[in-house]
């Protein structure tokens, strides 16, 4: 009689459902995220449904996703880095070309200055000054210059920068561009620009979130606001060029792969998803898309850019945060302070030339 021991059959499971926890552990914070923003005090100061997802994410990776992490660590990574493509890809949905008609030559030529400026800055006193690392210092670069948090994502995979980094990036956003909504009403006062530029537009080419220029220029009046939101989505629109050009400089210094690799090496460093954002601000600027389809489309973009934050935040460790100290945040803050003394020099210079 045969006594070995019965043999059993695994039951195969699908590719696919590794991804399921994670994926759903990121939704469900994307969702809780996306109700909160809609408290109207949170509106009022800024606060975004990204600001509020890694927030989440990193109450929830600090405490109870640990314990979770191997069964859920496929899907998080997915959502930080696919669906975070594929929301940037929408968020053009957002712009059209017919924007940069409405601020002029001289609102395009502001924002471009202050982003190059800003960046330029960041990277001279975070390299050269403050012996930051050069992808640290290139994230808070580029949530400072173009579009905060979004623009610090989008960035990532270019860098591919470790998760703290991101963080970093993403509190100097959330902490200065707070600092600006009600800074900004009160500079309006102060008449900082002595009347001759146009105050929506150096909100809108100095305030780091969308977000954070609506909640500042809505305390001053309805024009201010309407220039202000046009200015910024213009300054967003620069985000697809600057990740080509920073890609391009990050491929020029790294070594060409080895027998023939050196194409592909190359070619994997694009960031293809610049070419789908440009595709889709075209799509949206020479066809009629219906409101409802634009609207069901800027709800998943939202919520595909919340997913990706609070994986994000899921991923962050806060003693990496801590370790990286004070320097990251005072690089921040001496941006900031660029946008808003450098901001009203620019912007009244160029409306100067351009009178």
């Amino acid at each position: 009689m045969n006594t070995s021991p019965l043999s059993v059959t695994a039951v195969p499971t699908s590719p696919l459902a590794r991804f399921i926890p994670g994926l759903a552990l990121s939704a469900t914070l994307a969702l809780v995220s996306i109700e909160v923003s809609k408290n109207t005090w949170l509106q009022a100061h800024g606060f975004s449904a990204l600001t509020i997802a890694i927030v989440l994410g990193m109450l929830i990776g600090n405490t109870v996703f640990p314990r979770v992490a191997a069964s859920c660590g496929s899907g998080v990574a997915f959502s930080k880095q696919n669906l975070l493509r594929l929301g940037i890809v929408l968020y053009g949905l957002r712009l059209t070309f017919q924007d940069i008609s409405q601020v002029g030559v001289s609102g395009v030529v502001i924002d471009a200055c202050m982003l190059m400026s800003t960046f330029a800055l960041a990277y001279f006193i975070g390299v050269k000054v403050f012996k930051l690392d050069p992808n640290a210092v290139m994230l808070i670069g580029a949530g400072s210059s173009i579009c905060g948090a979004a623009a610090v994502m989008a960035t990532e995979p270019v860098l591919r920068a470790r998760s703290e980094q991101v963080t970093v990036a993403v509190s100097t956003v959330v902490v200065f561009g707070s600092v600006a909504i009600f800074l900004y009403p009160m500079l309006h006062g102060l008449n900082l620009l002595q009347g001759r530029a146009d105050f929506g537009v150096y909100i809108g080419s100095t305030v780091h979130e969308v977000a954070q220029v609506v909640a500042a220029a809505r305390s001053i009046d309805e024009h201010t606001a309407n220039t202000a939101v046009i200015t910024k989505m213009v300054r967003v629109m620069m985000l697809a060029p600057f990740l080509l050009i920073l890609s391009a400089y990050v491929q020029r210094g790294k070594s060409a792969a080895p027998a023939g690799g050196g194409k592909t090496s190359r070619m994997a460093g694009i960031p293809w998803f610049a070419f789908a954002f440009i595709g889709v601000v075209a799509i949206h600027s020479l066809f009629p898309i219906p409101a409802a389809v634009t609207g069901a489309l800027l709800d998943a973009d939202t919520f595909l850019l919340a997913m990706a934050m609070a994986a994000l935040g899921l991923t962050t460790h806060l003693s990496s945060v801590r370790r990286a100290g004070m320097r990251p945040l005072l690089l921040g803050g001496l941006l900031f302070a660029w946008l808003i003394v450098g901001g009203a020099l620019v912007n009244t210079v160029i409306d100067y030339l351009f009178r």
